[in-house]
């Protein structure tokens, strides 16, 4: 009985560790005018709402998710490359990281408290953004359905099927749970790629590296499909195909499983496996990414 509670004493003086650098890192985020963006991306959702001027319904609604959706995979993906790039040197030009591992803090749990503190802004904001998107969504379908009517009563058109017809397709291009599910593996796809940076933010000195190579592993991540379609299946073939895939799948995380926001704007529905599938996934790239982050850092020089 004893054993047990000194271990869950241990664990969960870790988490407490853990989340008092995750709550260090998000004020320190913030201090780099993060929210800024927050606020830009509020000005243009609303903007995007109601500056279009559209007669298809379809358009006008998947409109506003094209934009707002894309931005948020902008955000997503900026904020975790730059932000995961400029915390550990930061850190140790302003000496806090000697001061932190000077203290019993094991060094798994700084990465593991600057890598949450990225991911709880990242969710953060992409929780705000998500509010703000669903506000617009429902008052502009609210004003397409309006317009729609007069303009169906005006032309002598409003018969029942008529209206059935718009109201079908309004609510499958108006809010629905699915842009939710768009911006959760928006956001599975950011705890990836932000890992992944970690990484190379354990090997390189240099931000600039990071930055670079991170971009360019997102680039690679959302195009393996085209490069197993026309570089792995017209030179190999079977087992060596498969293997090659894995390989490169392993070294560059395959992004294109977390894009549904192109489904969702079109007014598909994401069925719960598909969400499941996507959350597996990005565990499976995290935690593979952090214990190599782990092993890297631990015997880098500081």
């Amino acid at each position: 009985m004893n054993a047990v509670v000194i271990q869950s004493s241990g664990l969960g003086l870790k988490i407490a560790r853990v989340w008092t650098l995750a709550l260090a890192t998000v004020t320190q985020l913030i201090r780099m005018k993060i929210l800024f963006f927050l606020l830009l991306f509020c000005v243009l959702v609303v903007g995007a709402g109601f500056a279009f001027s559209v007669i298809n319904p379809e358009q006008q609604l998947g409109l506003i998710k094209t934009v707002s959706l894309g931005t948020l995979q902008i955000f997503s993906l900026v904020i975790g490359i730059v932000s995961t790039a400029l915390l550990l040197p930061k850190d140790m030009e302003d000496r806090t990281l000697y001061t932190i591992l000077s203290k019993p803090v094991p060094r798994f749990e700084y990465l593991a408290g600057k890598l949450v503190g990225v991911l709880l802004l990242i969710g953060g904001g992409l929780l705000i953004m998500d509010l703000v998107l669903s506000a617009v969504i429902y008052t502009r379908q609210g004003m397409v359905m309006q317009d729609m009517m007069r303009a169906l009563e005006f032309d002598g058109q409003a018969t029942p099927e008529t209206i059935e017809r718009l109201k079908g397709i309004i609510a499958r291009q108006g809010l629905t749970w699915e842009m939710h599910w768009a911006v959760l593996a928006i956001f599975l796809k950011a705890a990836v790629v932000t890992t992944m940076a970690l990484v190379l933010a354990c090997i390189a000195s240099s931000t600039l590296f990071t930055i670079v190579v991170a971009f360019c592993a997102v680039i690679i991540g959302h195009g393996e499909h085209l490069l197993r379609e026309f570089f792995f299946h017209p030179y190999l073939s079977g087992q060596t195909e498969r293997l090659a895939a894995l390989a490169l799948a392993v070294v560059f995380p395959d992004l294109a499983q977390f894009d549904v926001v192109d489904g969702v704007v079109a007014g598909e529905a994401v069925p719960w496996a598909a969400v499941l599938d996507m959350a597996g996934i990005a565990a499976m790239y995290v935690c593979g990414y952090m214990t190599i982050a782990h092993l890297l850092f631990v015997e880098k020089e500081l």
